[in-house]
């Protein structure tokens, strides 16, 4: 029998000057999470030799490349010409995801405006990328972390937590106060069981709602190898789920 599930429709939109071509790889393979990405679109000033890796890319992995002229010195027509294409996929009503490649704060408003609509928009950036530009994507992940996501064995996935408590992290970021805070938060919001747990999706799900925050940010390749790396909690596994509960 034919699968009658349908993929979504994804588009990928990338600055060439301020987003890195080593990068593409792994944001196709998130972006998987959404859909298949079928427009995939780069912008830039051919003309200049720092773009070259860009351009080689192009044919390789099926991406349409948008020609945009520096009118200006120091600026340049790259993030007008995106919003206006993002705006027109928007209008379409055909897309049902967003993918924005850049750590360039001008793309703000139009993240904002794609979620209105109701649709995800996952940004892909540094981690020097402005606050306002996360904050106003789905999930915002740090290319930087993202390459050292999935670096871990295999057998950390199914080795209890109370196992690992005094494994080292090996590359993953410090994980920030800010961040405890939310994830504390989420869980106090969160429904309950008798014992204190809650639903790691659900978790996952409030503090998702509040925050552009990603996982893989922090080099981990999912939320339950995040909530082992904080000492705040505690995960327990059943039948296949995560629960987590506060235990400082």
């Amino acid at each position: 029998m034919a699968d009658d599930t349908k993929a979504g429709n994804i588009a990928l939109l990338i600055d060439a000057d301020n987003a890195s071509p080593h990068a593409l790889d792994p944001v196709l393979t998130v972006l998987a999470e959404l859909g298949t990405v079928n427009i995939r679109r780069v912008y830039g000033n051919w003309r200049k030799q720092a773009l070259k890796t860009w351009a080689d890319l192009t044919l390789r992995h099926g991406i349409e490349p948008h020609q945009q002229f520096d009118l200006t010195k120091g600026k340049n027509a790259t993030d007008m010409k995106m919003t206006i294409d993002a705006m027109d996929l928007l209008y379409t009503r055909r897309v049902d995801g967003f993918g924005i490649m850049s750590s360039d704060s001008d793309f703000m408003p139009i993240a904002t405006r794609i979620r209105q609509d109701g649709l995800p928009v996952y940004g892909f950036g540094t981690s020097k990328t402005p606050e306002a530009f996360k904050q106003a994507c789905t999930r915002f992940i740090d290319v930087a972390a993202l390459g050292k996501a999935g670096e871990g064995t295999p057998a950390a996935e199914t080795t209890p937590a109370a196992t690992r408590e005094n494994e080292p992290r090996g590359k993953h970021e410090p994980i920030d106060p800010d961040l405890v805070k939310l994830l504390i938060d989420a869980y106090n919001a969160a429904k309950r069981d008798e014992r204190g747990f809650v639903s790691l999706t659900d978790l996952g799900r409030r503090a998702g709602n509040r925050s552009s925050f990603d996982a893989r940010s922090y080099g981990f390749s999912r939320l339950s190898e995040l909530i082992d790396a904080v000492p705040n909690f505690q995960a327990e596994r059943r039948d296949g789920q995560t629960f987590v509960k506060r235990v400082r």
